[in-house]
């Protein structure tokens, strides 16, 4: 048994943060739960998850919410019969900066599963108190790159993604001098083995139809162009060091191998595990020891077979074009990502259709002026901020030709 941890949990009301808090409850012995964040949305299951947790602190994005929070937490108390006096009322803290402050008190592990940029603060923060960052938010390393590498000391940052925590554990196989190449692993998404003019009618419905994982509309569009691949890509060359030549994406389209690493003298690993993000979150919070009994392991005298297939990089642009964006680096990942958001909100919208997801984005990177090597977050955002205006400007340009 390893030690005791204090975890604060970022983005609590999320996929990732509730299977988070379902982890961290089956092992009451192994952790403590110091704090929760969230945008706010969802005032009575933040609620719901500060009782369950008996946690001192919990941050909400929005600081109209504050008010919400303390009544929901209030009714869930007289639901639960607390008799009252007899439980602590948490810390509320507020604001756009509450989940940054609640990430720079002291824990021995933050997880940080919010989704978008305005994740990179609280990574930020995370570090510079010292804790151990469990990364699940792809912006902090996408739109943050050096600054938040600079900041982190050797091992501070572990990944929750599925296809980087295998990596890592593959990586314990070897010295990095060892290394011949990353291969990270894709399911192929609802398209696999569809031809570029099979996929000029996808549907919002279709596109949404991932066959393995369950997630949110952003990520799962993400899978089906396969900007998701890309930007893990990116993620795992800024996390391991591995130049991009080295880095490859092969189609697993059953999601068992999570992703490999193949060494100098021919050997291969391959971490393999059921598709299940419990795992590789659980690995994290406590890391590098693992948790007994997490689910249960692969049935191996079931029959079965595992496919792999090169990706149809005609079909499926957004790995390539990530591949040079990442070599670019500078703020262009920040552009790339943002500008991928506004396509992706724009395909959803119905205003742009599936197959132009990607040239939108290879647009913008391509036409961004150089914003330089960031030194602070708002060089990011200043960034994101271009990036994101001039999607939205060119994808209203290309519906309303669309439409005459």
């Amino acid at each position: 048994m390893g030690p005791h941890r204090s975890v604060i949990v970022l983005g609590s009301t999320g996929s990732i943060g509730t299977q988070a808090l379902e982890v961290l409850a089956a092992y009451p012995a192994r952790f403590t739960v110091a704090g929760i964040a969230a945008r706010g949305s969802d005032p009575q299951l933040l609620a719901r998850q500060a009782l369950d947790c008996g946690v001192r602190t919990v941050a909400v994005a929005r600081a109209t919410s504050a008010q919400d929070l303390q009544l929901a937490f209030y009714a869930e108390a007289a639901r639960r019969g607390y008799p009252e006096g007899n439980y602590s009322v948490p810390e509320i803290l507020a604001g756009p900066q509450a989940a940054s402050e609640l990430a720079g008190r002291r824990a021995d592990v933050v997880l940080n599963a919010i989704t978008g940029s305005i994740g990179l603060e609280p990574s930020l923060a995370a570090l510079a108190a010292g804790s151990v960052l469990a990364l699940a938010n792809k912006e902090s390393l996408i739109a943050g790159g050096d600054l938040v590498t600079a900041l982190a000391k050797p091992g501070q940052i572990v990944p929750v993604d599925s296809e980087h925590s295998a990596l890592a554990q593959c990586l314990r196989g070897g010295a990095t001098a060892e290394v011949d190449r990353l291969i990270l692993t894709a399911s192929g998404g609802p398209f696999r083995g569809r031809k570029p003019a099979d996929l000029v009618e996808v549907t919002v419905e279709q596109a949404m139809a991932h066959p393995t994982w369950a997630m949110g509309p952003v990520v799962t569009i993400n899978s089906a162009t396969m900007v998701n691949k890309a930007l893990e890509v990116i993620e795992a060359h800024i996390l391991f060091g591995i130049p991009y030549d080295r880095i490859d994406v092969v189609v697993h389209p059953q999601s068992i191998v999570h992703s490999m690493v193949a060494f100098v003298d021919g050997s291969t690993l391959a971490q393999a595990s059921p598709p299940d993000m419990k795992l590789p979150i659980a690995l994290a919070l406590s890391w590098p020891d693992r948790l007994s009994g997490v689910r249960p392991a692969l049935d191996w005298s079931q029959a079965g077979s595992w496919d792999f297939e090169p990706l149809d990089d005609a079909a499926f642009p957004a790995v390539e074009l990530a591949r040079s964006v990442g070599r670019t680096g500078r703020c262009r990942p920040a552009i790339y990502n943002a500008a991928n958001e506004e396509a992706v909100a724009g395909f959803l919208r119905g205003d742009l259709p599936f197959t132009g997801i990607v040239p939108t984005v290879a647009r913008i990177v391509g036409s961004a002026p150089d914003f330089g090597e960031p030194s602070s977050v708002s060089d990011v955002n200043q960034a994101e901020s271009w990036a994101r205006a001039n999607a939205r400007a060119f994808i209203a340009g290309e519906h309303s030709v669309a439409r005459t």
